[in-house]
C-alpha cells in the first residue's frame, strides 16, 4: 500500500514514517506533506494513495478543508494531539485515530483495520459528511467538576478549578493550587484523564496530569524536551518528552 502523511510538525511526521515502516512493512510512505496548502497541491496533481495519515489541526488550517478542494476516496487514519470531538466522531463513523505520541501497537491495529477496509472496497467519501457534522455539532460532554477527598474523617469536595495537578506515585494524589496534597481513590491515571476537560487538563507524562492555569513557566532543552514549572506555592517541575512537546504546545497555545 502507498500512503501519505499530512503533519505540520516535521519531526513528528518523520517519526511516524519510521513507526509505520516498523509495524507495517507493506506500507510505503510516498510523500510527507507539512501544510494544508501542500496537501491540496499534491492531491491536485497526483493519483490518490491507498491510505492517508492526517493530523487534524495544521499550521495553515484544519485538515478537513482538504475535502473542499479534492475528492478523497481512501481510508484515513487521523492523528491528533487532543481533540475530544474528533475522537468521538471517528468512533461513531468507524474511522481510526491515533493520539500523539503515536503508540506502535495502536498504529498496527489501525493499519490492519485499513487493510481490511480496502479489501471490502471501503469508500471514505461516503462517511465524510456525517463525520464533519458530528465534529461541528458535538454532543455536549459533561466533565467532572469536583473530586472528593478524605480530610479528618470526612469527605470534602475539591473543585477541578482548584486542582493544579494529579500525580501518580505508588498511589494517586491531587495537588490544589494552594499546594495541598490529597490522596484520591482511582486505579489508573487514564481513569482520571477521561473525567477531565482536555482544554483545561493535559497528560504531561505517565506521572502527571496538569491544569493549564497551574503552569508558571516552560523551559525548552536542546533535545526539544520541555520542563514545566507549576505556580507557587507548588515546588513541582515535570518533564515533557520531545515526542509529546508539539502536543503540549498546541494545547497550551489554544
Amino acid at each position: 500500500m502507498k500512503a501519505v502523511i499530512i503533519e505540520d510538525e516535521i519531526l513528528v511526521a518523520s517519526e511516524l514514517q519510521s513507526k509505520i515502516a516498523s509495524v507495517a512493512s507493506d506500507i510505503e510512505v510516498i510523500s510527507l506533506l507539512y501544510s494544508l496548502e501542500d496537501a491540496i497541491a499534491w492531491f491536485s496533481h497526483n493519483p490518490q494513495p491507498d491510505l492517508m495519515f492526517m493530523d487534524i489541526q495544521l499550521g495553515d488550517g484544519v485538515s478537513f478543508e482538504l475535502m473542499d478542494h479534492v475528492k478523497i476516496n481512501c481510508p484515513i487514519i487521523f492523528t491528533t494531539a487532543y481533540d475530544e470531538y474528533a475522537i468521538r466522531a471517528f468512533k461513531v463513523n468507524g474511522v481510526d485515530y491515533l493520539l500523539k505520541p503515536v503508540d506502535e501497537t495502536e498504529l498496527k491495529k489501525a493499519t490492519d483495520k485499513c487493510r481490511a477496509l480496502l479489501g471490502n472496497n471501503y469508500s471514505m467519501q461516503a462517511n465524510l459528511h456525517q463525520m464533519l457534522y458530528t465534529i461541528t455539532h458535538p454532543a455536549k460532554t459533561e466533565y467532572k467538576k469536583k473530586f472528593l477527598i478524605c480530610l479528618r474523617n470526612q469527605w470534602i469536595p475539591v473543585s477541578t478549578d482548584d486542582i493544579a495537578c494529579f500525580t501518580k506515585d505508588t498511589i494517586h494524589y491531587l495537588y490544589t493550587s494552594k499546594g495541598d496534597r490529597h490522596v484520591i481513590d482511582f486505579t489508573t491515571m487514564e481513569e482520571i484523564e477521561e473525567l477531565l476537560d482536555p482544554k483545561k487538563f493535559f497528560r504531561a507524562n505517565r506521572q502527571f496530569i496538569i491544569n493549564i492555569e497551574a503552569v508558571h513557566g516552560i523551559r525548552l532543552h536542546e533535545n526539544q524536551k520541555l520542563t514545566v514549572a507549576l505556580r507557587s506555592p507548588l515546588k513541582i517541575e515535570l518533564d515533557i518528552s520531545r515526542e509529546k512537546a508539539p502536543a503540549f504546545k498546541k494545547w497550551f497555545d489554544s
